[in-house]
C-alpha cells in the first residue's frame, strides 16, 4: 500500500468511527409517562430491556404517594399534581414489583407497578 494512503485511510476510519459513536452518545432516552392515583399506578406494567436507558415521568394524579423498586434503584416522593423524572438503565433480566410506598388510603397495599425487563 502506499505510504501516503495510509494517513488517508486512518482520517476515514476515524470519521467514520466518530459518526458511529456520536450518533448513540446523542440519542435521546426512551420515555414512559406514569401515573400514580388511588389505588394504582397507569400503566400497572411496563416493558423495558435490558440496557436500555429510560427516562420514566411519574406523577401524582391525587395525594402524596411513592415509587419505591429497590432491584432497579428507584425511589421517589410524588406530590399531587408534580412530574418526577427517573432514568433507569436495568442491569439484569426479570420481573419486579414497584410499590407506593406513602400511605394512600384503605387499598394502599394493593397500589403496583409491574417491571418486566427483557433481553
Amino acid at each position: 500500500m502506499n505510504k501516503h494512503r495510509i494517513p488517508a485511510l486512518l482520517l476515514t476510519l476515524s470519521v467514520l468511527f466518530g459518526l458511529a459513536s456520536r450518533g448513540r452518545a446523542d440519542e435521546t432516552p426512551r420515555s414512559i409517562d406514569i401515573h400514580a392515583k388511588r389505588f394504582e399506578f397507569v400503566p400497572s406494567t411496563l416493558t423495558l430491556k435490558k440496557g436500555e436507558t429510560v427516562r420514566l415521568r411519574v406523577t401524582s394524579d391525587d395525594v402524596v404517594h411513592g415509587l419505591f423498586l429497590r432491584d432497579l434503584k428507584l425511589d421517589t416522593d410524588l406530590e399531587p399534581g408534580q412530574t418526577q423524572e427517573l432514568t433507569v438503565t436495568p442491569e439484569k433480566v426479570g420481573r419486579f414489583t414497584a410499590i407506593c410506598h406513602h400511605f394512600c388510603g384503605a387499598q394502599h397495599g394493593n397500589m403496583k407497578l409491574t417491571v418486566v425487563v427483557e433481553e
